[in-house]
């Protein structure tokens, strides 16, 4: 018998480019010793794995290191909407570390080989198909994120968020894996859609105790990574003490792989009858205390930290569908999964337009301060302080921020059709609720300033002198143009979600 398996090149080419930019990147680092040629090899690396995944996603479903029917990697549309938005969030964030790489705060070839290899792992997460290569993507994704948190020079902040972040995702993979673990013990299986038929074919095993104890350790695993409520609680003070640039990439970056990666499984792999209350349940725990504690808020970060936590209930409320009968028809559940993803996709691009924002109206290198420290930013900076209003107001689900209108929109209308009435109940609810400290931080940006300090800080400068460099507001206009662009034809998102 021949063991020797035939390698689809074509179909790894995305991984390729990924892996091919860090190891670029250090030798870049290593040879040539100039932080501008490190940035340009780790942004030209990025801009190329976009558009390897674009081009190879465009093609007709790729499989590879398949043993009979089940395959390892499947490159399909989602894989490749996934490998596009995550190389386009590390080259958002890598424009948006410039200036504090230029001020010296980090080693500028470690901070971008990390990136990079994180990048890596959101790419193959994208495409895996079995626990083994799902749970290893994800881990790649998250490694080079603990150390990025704490690479701040002199910063006991970081570190302490980095350790947090550290002791918490340990805890997380360790269930991950004890869920695959059990699963493997109770099929024999770990491709995913195999395990999806062998529980559909044998309704025994979905009725053993360890089946049930596998689903909700590997679900309670993964939903720390998406910071779902009540395993949520590290993400504020992590992101708070994370440098700005890469807290945008835990809140977008991160978060999207940890959704990829809960979709994944529980599209493909889990029961859903089983899956559906959980889910539920998380969902309304997540969107209700994120938007509840996000009124208390008055440091800028803590504030977004929040709210990312209660967007990831609107993310996972569609899946919360699955509850119910009406909730699991083919139908349903196409149009469930499209809408988790498509709005994941939405607030990726809304919520690095955030930061962006954040970033561009604080000193190089500065932490986000408070809400005190935004007020009459609009009379200093008002393309700056309008693009990110846009974005909290895209965030809030109002126009003219159609791309998180119908975000919302989208949401509610998968929860109609799977007949979760009630769930689309609340996460109207909670779309008002949300409304209240989203409109806040935006009015406080044309409110008068009441102290002189904020001021002196908005004027792009601070104690290092170093001023907001240009790159920060190009990814601020991009961010804020992808944003529009997605509001206008937001059903281009959802079909390529849906493929």
């Amino acid at each position: 018998m021949n063991v020797v398996q035939s390698v689809d090149s074509v179909a790894l080419l995305p991984a390729y480019l990924a892996a091919g930019t860090a190891v670029l990147v250090l030798i870049t680092d290593l040879l040539v010793a100039r932080p501008r040629a490190t940035i340009a090899v780790a942004a030209l690396g990025a801009l190329g794995t976009a558009v390897g995944s674009a081009l190879v996603g465009m093609s007709a479903e790729r499989r590879t290191f398949c043993v009979g029917a089940d395959c390892s990697w499947i490159f399909g549309g989602r894989a490749a909407v996934v490998g596009v938005v995550v190389a386009l969030l590390t080259l958002g964030v890598l424009g948006l570390s410039v200036p504090a790489l230029r001020a010296g705060r980090s080693p500028t070839g470690e901070y971008a080989f990390l990136l990079a290899c994180s990048m890596t792992g959101g790419v193959v997460l994208g495409a895996a198909g079995d626990l083994i290569t799902l749970i290893v993507a994800l881990e790649t994704l998250t490694l080079p994120l603990y150390v990025l948190v704490g690479l701040r020079r002199g910063s006991l902040a970081s570190a302490e968020a980095a350790v947090t972040f550290f002791v918490v995702s340990v805890v997380a993979t360790t269930l991950t894996l004890l869920g695959a673990a059990l699963l493997y013990a109770v099929t024999g299986g770990l491709h995913l859609d195999r395990l999806g038929a062998l529980l559909a074919e044998q309704p025994e095993l979905r009725d053993l105790p360890l089946t049930t104890a596998a689903v909700a350790v590997l679900l309670v695993g993964l939903a720390f990574k998406v910071a779902a409520v009540p395993f949520h609680a590290w993400a504020p003070a992590t992101y708070d003490g994370a440098p700005l640039p890469v807290a945008a990439y835990l809140s977008t970056a991160s978060k999207l792989g940890g959704l990829v990666a809960l979709l994944a499984v529980v599209q493909r792999a889990l029961p859903a009858d089983q899956t559906g209350p959980v889910l539920a349940l998380l969902a309304v725990l997540t969107m209700t205390v994120g938007n509840l504690v996000a009124l208390r808020q008055r440091r800028t970060v803590r504030l977004l930290a929040w709210s990312s936590v209660a967007q990831a209930g609107y993310i996972l409320a569609p899946l919360g569908a699955l509850a119910l009968a009406a909730g699991r028809t083919d139908e349903a559940l196409s149009a469930a999964y499209a809408a988790a993803l498509a709005y994941a996709v939405f607030f990726v691009v809304l919520e690095l337009a955030a930061f962006a924002g954040v970033t561009a109206l604080r000193p190089a290198g500065a932490n986000g301060g408070t809400l005190d420290d935004l007020r009459g930013a609009a009379r200093r900076h008002p393309w700056r302080a309008a693009a990110f209003g846009l974005a909290l107001v895209g965030l809030a689900g109002l126009p003219p921020g159609l791309a998180g209108l119908f975000a919302k929109v989208t949401v509610v209308r998968a929860l109609l059709d799977g007949g979760a009435a009630w769930l689309a109940l609340v996460v109207a609810l909670n779309a008002v609720i949300g409304l209240a400290y989203y409109l806040r931080v935006t009015a406080a940006l044309w409110a008068p300033s009441t102290t002189p300090g904020p001021a002196a800080a908005l004027a792009g400068g601070g104690a290092s002198g170093v001023p907001v460099v240009g790159v920060v507001a190009v990814v601020l206009a991009v961010a804020t143009v992808a944003a529009v662009v997605l509001g206008v034809a937001p059903q281009l998102v959802l079909d390529l979600a849906g493929r």
